[in-house]
């Protein structure tokens, strides 16, 4: 299905290409509203929002660029106005996980047997790549995520971020050294306290 015949299709309300859209792309939205939003029911919720907005505004596709880039344009900027409006949110909910993971004083932590260990050592590694990511600037975050989660080319992240694939590629680079940073000062800090 060509790009015209999808936005002539919603704009009609043709239930088979409404349900087309659906099955090609809902899947891609909440995966990419994931990755910024790092929470399944958030990015699920986001996913309807953008189906949505792409139902009401399908008359205002201009065609400038592909149908879907600008899914994700309208993704992105959803989960970007998601993550502005929840700041303090997810501020109240690193708390409480601070909190609630804390030992309690008298409390026998037990050493926990290699495979699990394994396991919340992958799964903390992940944590701490999450929340590096979260600290990039706005940009970098969204051409790492982009490019590295959901593995779109630099020419369809370029696309999406309306800029140039050098920028993309400077983007790019800027990320991972920031991401770098952040980990190594991490990394050290670990190591000193042991």
């Amino acid at each position: 299905m060509t790009d015209q015949e999808l936005i002539t299709g919603i704009v009609n309300r043709e239930k088979p290409v409404i349900q087309y859209l659906v099955s090609t792309y809902h899947r891609q939205i909440i995966k990419t509203a994931f990755h910024f939003v790092q929470d399944m029911d958030d990015a699920e919720d986001l996913a309807q929002d953008v189906c949505i907005e792409i139902l009401e505004s399908a008359k205002q596709f201009r065609g400038s660029a592909t149908f879907s880039t600008w899914i994700y344009r309208v993704t992105v900027n959803k989960s970007l106005n998601f993550i502005r409006k929840n700041k303090r949110k997810q501020l109240v909910r690193q708390f409480e996980t601070f909190f609630s993971s804390s030992k309690q004083p008298g409390e026998v932590q037990h050493p926990e047997p290699a495979a699990e260990n394994n396991g919340l050592h992958h799964e903390e590694n992940r944590r701490l790549l999450e929340k590096a990511i979260s600290l990039l600037p706005e940009n970098q975050k969204i051409a790492f995520i982009l490019s590295k989660y959901d593995g779109l080319s630099y020419k369809e992240v370029a696309d999406i971020m309306n800029t140039s694939v050098a920028s993309v590629e400077s983007l790019l680079s800027r990320a991972k050294q920031n991401l770098q940073k952040n980990l190594i000062s991490h990394f050290s800090e670990y190591a000193n306290k042991k």
